[in-house]
């Protein structure tokens, strides 16, 4: 039986994963975050608490369990966060990164399999790795040019991880949406829904456009990637490259709201602290060749996300 460590699985992507595997016989999930356990379900999996930026607990909970897979969804991805808060941001998306190969290569060189047994890290990264500029979807030999503390960070992290002699694949992503277990922080989906749904009137950008991703479905391209023992970078997100006005519109009209609450504006009148690339779709036929990767479209994970938040409260 393999077994999976999950780092940072109070997260949005986190939680999916463990909900995902604990459906299997074939896996054992090891689910690690910062602090206590967030997810509502407690059974069918180990919960450690575990801080990545420090290496001695790192090594001691690799050690401990000796996972075969490591999927690393912890990190810090508050964009205008990781200006102010540089070191920060570093530790969470650089240095702990360093430390879980540390931990990799020491389990691997403790092994008497050696390198044929060697954890397979499936690392998340982000399409922010990229300017923008190119004016269509990105691929994954495209070339990087961080316009920001956070994305210059993620890229340092996917440079760490090529360099190292560890079994490694990259998985890069564009906005996450989704509902999840006591969720301390939101999505544009649930923020848009949520804000139309009282009446507030909110400014939504149409000069940004992106490749709006379920959760779930990035859940399952990083389980098709561990499955099949996949190597390098792939690119998983929605099928769809919206302006973020659009994508806020459709979330207006699926939920029959008041678009007129909406108004169109630029992002350098939002005076954020960390620059956006413009353009960052991603041509994902990689993924789709190589895993089977099948994302549903937009207007299918809003039908998913409205399911899923009447379970949660029948009587809305």
């Amino acid at each position: 039986m393999k077994k999976i460590l999950i780092t940072g699985s109070n997260g949005l992507l986190g939680q999916k994963l463990v909900y995902n595997l604990i459906k299997r016989s074939d896996v054992q999930v090891i689910a690690t975050s910062f602090g206590a356990n967030r997810l509502v379900k407690k059974e069918d999996y180990t919960y450690e608490s575990l801080d990545i930026t420090n290496k001695a607990e790192v090594e001691r909970i690799f050690t401990k369990y000796k996972p075969n897979i490591v999927i690393n969804t912890a990190a810090m991805t508050n964009v205008d966060a990781c200006e102010t808060k540089q070191d920060e941001c570093w530790a969470l998306n650089v240095t702990a990164v360093q430390n879980i190969i540390d931990a990799i290569t020491l389990i691997t060189s403790s092994s008497a399999d050696g390198k044929e047994n060697s954890p397979h890290l499936i690392h998340l990264s982000t399409d922010f790795i990229f300017d923008g500029k190119k004016g269509s979807e990105y691929l994954e030999t495209d070339l990087p040019n961080p316009q920001s503390y956070y994305a210059k960070s993620k890229l340092e992290s996917e440079k760490i991880v090529q360099k190292s002699k560890i079994k490694w694949a990259i998985a890069r992503t564009i906005i996450i949406y989704g509902i999840v277990d006591n969720m301390s922080r939101t999505n544009i989906v649930l923020w848009a829904k949520d804000a139309l749904t009282k009446g507030q009137k909110i400014n939504v950008v149409d000069d940004q456009f992106r490749s709006p991703t379920l959760a779930e479905d990035l859940a399952d391209g990083c389980i098709l990637i561990a499955d099949k023992g996949a190597t390098g970078i792939y690119h998983l997100s929605g099928q769809e490259t919206m302006s973020i006005l659009e994508l806020v519109y459709k979330v207006a009209d699926y939920f029959k709201l008041d678009r007129s609450l909406i108004t169109p504006s630029k992002s350098d009148t939002l005076n954020q602290a960390a620059k956006r690339p413009p353009f960052t779709g991603f041509i994902i036929d990689k993924a789709k060749r190589d895993l089977g990767y099948n994302p549903h479209s937009f207007m299918e994970g809003l039908e998913i996300l409205d399911k899923q938040l009447k379970e949660l409260n029948p009587s809305v």
